[in-house]
């Protein structure tokens, strides 16, 4: 079974991706100085509900497999930190931060929306 225990690993970082609301793509931005055949994968934010950023498509991390499972123990344990330090209130501070920069994408869209339909009807 050559080759099974890439595949286990590569559905664990799925998984693992997906619940911290992310996906992984191929970068957009080159390889950065790195050889161009190196295997290199980017995570982006999954949706607009996941992880409320500025760009859909903007890279949060660029590089190989093997660095990127050390990025994901990087990012859970310094949420872990957050936990430790400030307990759930700072988990409920964050979701409402991030559900607030929704609201305003949100808006925003809405109101570049209604101007597009006044230069219509104005037309």
């Amino acid at each position: 079974m050559s080759g099974y225990g890439i595949v286990v690993k590569i559905r664990r970082l799925e998984r693992e991706i997906d619940e911290l609301g992310f996906r992984w793509g191929n970068p957009k931005h080159g390889s950065w100085g790195h050889n161009e055949y190196d295997d290199r994968v980017a995570l982006f934010p999954k949706d607009d509900e996941s992880l409320p950023v500025y760009s859909r498509d903007a890279e949060l991390f660029n590089g190989t497999i093997e660095q990127l499972e050390v990025w994901l123990v990087g990012f859970k344990a310094a949420r872990q930190y957050d936990m430790l330090v400030f307990g759930h209130k700072h988990d409920e501070v964050r979701k409402r931060k991030e559900q607030n920069e929704r609201n305003k994408q949100l808006l925003r869209k809405i109101k570049e929306a209604g101007v597009k339909d006044e230069q219509e009807l104005a037309a």
